[in-house]
Order: C-alpha cells, then sequence, then structure tokens
C-alpha cells in the first residue's frame, strides 16, 4: 500500500497473521505449507503477481515469496485499496472464530456470511485509502527491541537471587551429602535437595518475583543462565555437581577444545566462595578458578 511502484520480498519463518498467530485451517496441508500459501495470498490480494523462490540458506524455512509486478493498473489504486482493507477487517473479526473470507478469490468460503456482516458493520472502514490509518490498534514493534531473557539484568541482583535460591536447596536437605573421595580420604560434600520452580518462586519475595515476571522465562531462565549453579530438570531445580559432569570428547574439533581451554579459569567458582563445603573438586580439575590468584 506504500506506493504502486512498490517490490517486496519476504521470507516467512514465524506462523503470525495480522492480529495473532496464525489458526491452521486445512488439516491436509503441513503447518509451513499453509502459511506460505496464506502470505502468497497476501500478496496476490494487494496486487501482485507473487513468485515463490528457495533460497540456497542453511534453515528448514528458505521458501522466499517476491512479489515484483502488479496486476491492475494505477488507475485502479482506489478499488484495490479497498479491498485491501476489507480483507485485513474480515481476518481480524474472523480471528476468533477461525473463518477465512478469501477476498479477490473463487474459493469456498466457510464464514457461513459472518465476514459479510463484519464487513458492513465498518462502512468507514472500507473507505479508507493508504493515506488514512490502515489498522486501527495496532502497535508495530519498537525500532529497539528491549533484551527481556535475564541478560540485563543487574549483576548484584542475580548474584542476590542465585545466592537464595542455593541456599534454599541447602537448607531444604541439610543431612543430603554426596561422598566425594580424594586422596583417599572420604568428604562428604552437601547436594542439597531438589524443589520444582513452584516451589522457589513461593520462597522469593514479591519484589524479585515482579521483576522476574517481566523478563521472557522468568526464574526459569535466570537459573539456566547460571548454569555453573544450577540445573534444572523436568521442572525442577538442582545444585550441579561437577564430578557428575560428563568430560568432553576427546574427538572433539580442534577449534572447539582450543576455545573451551581458552575459557579455563575465566571466572571464580562460584562454590568455592559460597557453598559451605567449598567446591567438589580439586583446583586443578575444576574448570572455574578457586581464587582470584588463578584467573587467566
Amino acid at each position: 500500500r506504500s506506493s504502486y511502484s512498490c517490490c517486496y520480498f519476504v521470507l516467512p519463518c514465524c506462523f503470525f497473521d495480522f492480529h495473532g498467530k496464525y489458526s491452521r485451517r486445512q488439516s491436509k496441508k503441513t503447518q509451513y505449507r499453509e502459511y506460505l500459501d496464506f502470505v502468497a495470498q497476501v500478496g496476490f490480494v494487494c496486487g501482485f503477481h507473487v513468485e515463490e523462490d528457495c533460497l540456497r540458506i542453511p534453515s528448514t524455512k528458505r521458501v522466499s515469496l517476491i512479489g515484483k509486478n502488479r496486476t491492475y493498473l494505477p488507475t485502479e489504486s482506489a478499488l484495490i485499496d479497498k479491498q485491501i482493507t476489507q480483507f485485513i477487517n474480515n481476518r481480524r473479526t474472523c480471528a476468533g472464530i477461525t473463518c477465512d473470507r478469501r477476498v479477490g478469490f473463487n474459493h469456498e468460503d466457510h464464514c457461513d456470511g459472518v465476514c459479510e456482516e463484519a464487513g458492513s458493520e465498518h462502512p468507514e472502514d472500507e473507505t479508507e485509502t493508504a493515506g488514512t490509518t490502515w489498522m486501527p490498534g495496532f502497535q508495530p514493534r519498537e525500532k529497539v527491541e528491549q533484551i527481556r531473557n535475564c541478560a540485563s539484568l543487574p549483576r548484584e541482583f542475580v548474584d542476590e537471587v542465585v545466592l537464595n535460591v542455593a541456599n534454599l536447596l541447602l537448607n531444604a536437605a541439610p543431612q543430603k551429602s554426596c561422598s566425594n573421595m580424594q586422596g583417599g580420604n572420604m568428604n562428604s560434600w552437601n547436594q542439597g535437595e531438589s524443589l520444582s520452580l513452584k516451589e522457589v518462586a513461593e520462597h522469593l519475595n514479591k519484589d524479585t518475583l515482579k521483576r522476574l515476571k517481566s523478563e521472557y522465562g522468568g526464574l526459569q531462565t535466570l537459573l539456566k543462565n547460571n548454569h555453573q549453579v544450577f540445573e534444572v530438570l523436568n521442572g525442577r531445580v538442582h545444585i550441579r555437581d561437577w564430578r557428575k559432569e560428563k568430560p568432553s570428547s576427546k574427538t572433539k574439533p580442534e577449534v572447539k577444545r582450543r576455545l573451551s581451554a581458552e575459557a579455563f579459569k575465566t571466572r571464580l567458582c562460584w562454590f568455592f566462595i559460597h557453598h559451605p563445603d567449598g567446591c567438589s573438586l580439586p583446583s586443578k580439575s575444576c574448570p572455574y578458578a578457586h581464587g582470584t590468584e588463578e584467573l587467566r
């Protein structure tokens, strides 16, 4: 709608309609194929000869749709614009009842008259032009997307949550410990108890939970980000025991092996600093630094 001379290229990926997630309507097609057909349909309704191409990229979703030429003359722009507006309004109205009015196509109409009625309720919308509001109520994304994967949270806040959750797990079962053989001496190392994410959340204060709720994944994402301390499996939180971690494969590619070696001892060991029994591994085996003097 921006101009008659506009051309477009689109690489469909996530299944979204104009106002939310795309609802499937044809079980005989794969979800991907059905969505490609829908995106192509949008192009057709907008008056384009839509072409399909397959990109040579390492992705399972690599089918692109291209609109280079129009199917109508410039003098018919007002009519096509009215058709586009009707198409958008019909999809908006029918979104909740999964009907699909294909404006400009000779497909079977499954709306049972609902779409026609919906279109007639808003005659002023049908007369919209490219110079007025195309989709009232539509909110585009911000130009700069806010990072909401817990990575931008203040370090002090994250450290406090990590310490609180770790202490909660350790104090949940003070008698539970794991044996650790070092130099022939039997040492006990408290691995704590495992708790569900819900149980952990119930022990955190409201301000902390409110802050985490604004992040994608919330508490679970924060705990998974702190891979050194926690292990989250099937919705339960465990304190990670590094003695049980599988050793790196000897057949690892040279580049990965070099990067792994370069990351060795570049961060302080959380267990050495905070765990009441210290780290479960001896210094030479732990990938993290036991004290600032070991930092690389």
